[in-house]
């Protein structure tokens, strides 16, 4: 068996423990590996007291089997802090917008911090998968979630709430999710990434032209959060990465325990917010926002399928089609949508966002593949793919580099 498909579909539960805690997720595994890698190979030597060195390395060592376990269980401990939301509401009460603001940030700058200008370069070299997701993500998803918004009957109000999480970026837990499921890591990195710059312009855009004339929508006010939230965080996170490499080193070991603590907090937040409007809503609006999220995934593992792409891709493009940013979407419903029920939709689509991206990645987890040297794009072109260089790359530090196009 080659070394591709020993990446793609075999891979081993230490690798898999391995390379799972040192995934760049911002919100259940939040930075890249290189830094924890490098961290592991400090603490095994290179002068000074070696007793002592093999006792940190042990302690190190557990704390990683630890963190490995406790983001495993991401799924289970969100639905535990939506459940105490939900019949507690208070016990979140503290979790006030400036917090919940600066999370989301927090979370953002984990992405920049293992950015560089590298990996855009590496997308323009091999950009079909990316310009699929992309329309998945700002075409695809915003117009099934308005579909659906009118077969429900929704009001006015939980209509936008629903559209607007159809135009928000892809979710940082779907990297996560991507490992688990087999998936391309590196490649669900980047979609994330682009995606999320794109929400920049694209999400007050689309929320204009769906709903400008259902809802009044500060487009501009949209927008301002965006590139506060979002881009602001990324740039001051890739600039760390550049001139402060040591810092980033030092962070990333803690990064994913801290990433789905965040997550958590929330979501659970979110929910808390309208606890009483999401029970008494019921199956009605329960049911569409199930459906954005399932129907996203299907159609955004089949479409590529029948357009050429391999079944690692398809896995990948699935479930970063149907694992958006919802906790973002309710922080904009909550500063520029009017209405309060607005909000309720983002609320309730971060558990049911996350439920489905991780049943998808458990499925497909237990469904072996290969990975392919070569996996067709949408026109037919046929693009070179080495996923375990990708990985070091992303992840290792003895990286070679990215897959270059055939």
């Amino acid at each position: 068996m080659s070394q591709e498909q020993q990446a793609g579909g075999a891979w081993g539960e230490s690798a898999r423990g391995r390379r799972l805690s040192t995934l760049l997720s911002a919100s259940a595994v939040v930075a890249g590996g290189s830094g924890l890698v490098e961290t592991v190979e400090g603490l095994r030597g290179g002068g000074g007291d070696q007793a002592v060195a093999v006792k940190e390395n042990k302690l190190f060592k557990a704390y990683e089997t630890g963190a490995r376990w406790f983001t495993n269980l991401f799924p289970i401990w969100l639905c535990v802090f939506s459940g105490i939301a939900l019949k507690d509401p208070s016990v979140f009460a503290w979790f006030t917008t400036e917090y919940f603001t600066a999370a989301l940030a927090v979370l953002m700058l984990s992405m920049g911090i293992t950015l560089s200008p590298k990996d855009f370069v590496n997308v323009l070299k091999r950009p079909n998968a990316v310009m699929v997701g992309f329309v998945f993500c700002y075409i695809m998803m915003p117009a099934l979630a308005y579909a659906l918004g009118i077969g429900a009957g929704l009001s006015p109000a939980l209509l936008a709430g629903l559209v607007l999480v159809g135009c928000i970026n892809g979710g940082q837990a779907s990297n996560l999710c991507t490992f688990i499921a087999n998936g391309n890591v590196a490649l669900s990195v980047m979609m994330t990434t682009i995606t999320t710059l794109g929400a920049i312009v694209m999400t007050p855009l689309l929320c204009k032209l769906l709903l400008g004339t259902v809802v009044p929508v500060d487009a501009v006010g949209i927008a301002f959060s965006t590139v506060q939230v979002v881009l602001a965080p990324i740039v001051v996170g890739m600039m760390t990465n550049k001139f402060f490499p040591s810092v980033v080193k030092a962070v990333l070991p803690v990064t994913p325990v801290v990433g789905v603590l965040s997550t958590c907090f929330l979501v659970a937040s979110a929910v808390a917010q309208v606890a009483p409007t999401i029970i008494s809503a019921g199956l009605a609006l329960q049911i569409p926002i199930i459906l954005l999220h399932l129907l996203g995934g299907l159609i955004g593992y089949f479409l590529p399928k029948a357009m050429g792409f391999s079944e690692v891709s398809s896995r990948t493009m699935a479930i970063e089609t149907s694992m958006k940013s919802s906790a973002f979407g309710f922080l904009l419903a909550k500063l520029h949508f009017g209405s309060f029920e607005a909000r309720v939709p983002a609320a309730i689509s971060v558990v049911w966002m996350a439920i489905t991206g991780s049943m998808m990645a458990i499925i497909w987890r237990y469904i072996p593949v290969e990975t392919p040297k070569f996996d067709r794009g949408v026109k037919g072109r046929f693009e070179k793919i080495n996923f375990l260089s990708v990985m070091r790359r992303k992840f290792g530090k003895d990286a070679e580099g990215t897959a270059k196009g055939a």
